[in-house]
């Protein structure tokens, strides 16, 4: 195990703390600034009467908001968040956190009745929800308490100053991956989107992103996803053949079977994969994908899966199943919360602590918060191989050399 450390930018004051109390061990967790920590005491009054679920014996109070109940797999991915969250604590039994788990049920009521009720019991911190429609309630209870929200919606729409997203967020996939394409010396792009709200965001990105490396987009299509029907998405791949000739390297952020289907069209049509190159998001990052031939020598971005298959290993080991990807965001959530309680002392949750520019590392890697609430995360470039996948852009390690 690696020690929670501090970067160099830390005050000799923070720095202090850390080495008095020898650094709590995070999994993963090896370094961060927490920069100057001005902010206001935490009480330390009597805390009041805990109800439900509770995980540790800590003396600081941190709530986890989760979709416990519902329907539409929010049971599942709740049960899933805490398991996550209580093999954190259990690798870690000196952690100084007791976590109060609530349920949202995945609605805005919900989100605003968890987090009232973690407030009232204590919490000075809080961690999920999940959904944003939660988020959004859990928000409205938060702000006016002054507890921060770190949450694992990727529903930018609903962070905030206060309310910081840990997930995987869209934009951030699309700076990475054109960024690097850029760098490759690839200029002339286009873009096969959904025409959905996810589609939207990555379409801007997109645009700003391609703007920012001075290359220019011959083509966007948006095509309609509506359950099994392909037409209109091989249309819209058939019009992007039509123009292959004159561009470098295409943008496919969908995953499952639609990457698959456009390079067989593209094929199909003649285009000259030698000179293109196919480009996708995180949404690429599954076994599926990896094992599709026809996606041989694309590039995609997405966190160090060093990190990932250790944790998978210990999760099926413990509750023996195999975790989703995006557990990690409650095992690094719990972690990092416990790492600001033993290093940040009574500012360890103060605004200027969470968004320290030097960021944190947790299991998938680098990540710091904004103080528009949303995050940044260094992530790595991988190829398709047919049968797996391979670095071809290592993710960084500090903020400092990150592209």
């Amino acid at each position: 195990m690696q020690r929670m450390q501090l970067g160099r930018k830390a005050t000799h004051w923070a720095r202090s703390i850390v080495v008095g109390a020898a650094a709590l061990a995070l999994a993963a967790c090896q370094g961060s600034s927490l920069g100057s920590l001005p902010g206001t005491s935490i009480s330390t009054d009597l805390a009041p009467q805990t109800t439900g679920d509770v995980i540790g014996t800590g003396s600081v109070r941190v709530g986890l908001l989760l979709p416990l109940s519902g329907s539409n797999g929010a049971t599942s991915i709740g049960t899933v968040f805490r398991n996550s969250a209580e093999l954190a604590l259990s690798n870690f039994p000196n952690a100084d956190i007791q976590l109060l788990i609530k349920d949202t049920g995945g609605t805005v009521e919900g989100g605003r009745a968890a987090a009232q009720s973690a407030i009232a019991e204590g919490a000075e911190f809080i961690l999920g929800p999940v959904f944003s429609n939660a988020v959004s309630g859990a928000a409205t209870i938060a702000r006016s308490s002054g507890v921060p929200v770190v949450a694992f919606s990727t529903d930018t729409a609903v962070a905030s100053t206060g309310v910081y997203l840990l997930s995987f967020l869209p934009a951030g996939d699309v700076k990475r991956i054109i960024g690097y394409a850029a760098s490759q010396q690839k200029k002339s792009f286009a873009a096969l989107i959904p025409d959905n709200s996810y589609g939207a965001v990555v379409e801007a990105a997109f645009r700003q992103e391609v703007g920012r490396a001075g290359a220019r987009i011959v083509s966007i299509q948006r095509y309609s996803a509506t359950g099994t029907d392909t037409s209109d998405l091989a249309a819209k791949a058939q019009a992007i053949a039509a123009s292959a000739g004159q561009i470098d390297a295409l943008f496919v952020p969908d995953g499952g079977g639609v990457p698959g289907l456009v390079v067989q069209t593209l094929s199909a049509a003649g285009a000259n994969f030698g000179n293109l190159k196919v480009l996708g998001s995180g949404q690429w990052d599954t076994q599926q994908m990896k094992s599709n031939p026809l996606l041989a020598g694309s590039w995609y971005p997405g966190p160090d899966g060093a990190g990932f298959q250790s944790f998978a290993d210990r999760y099926k080991s413990t509750y023996n199943s195999v975790p989703p990807r995006n557990a990690t965001l409650a095992y690094d959530g719990v972690t990092l919360a416990a790492g600001l309680v033993r290093s940040a002392g009574q500012q360890r949750f103060s605004r200027n602590v969470l968004t320290n520019q030097d960021g944190f590392i947790g299991i998938d890697g680098l990540f710091r918060f904004l103080g528009n609430g949303q995050n940044e995360r260094g992530l790595a470039v991988y190829q398709m191989t047919g049968s797996g996948s391979q670095v071809v852009s290592p993710a960084p390690r500090d903020f400092r050399t990150a592209r």
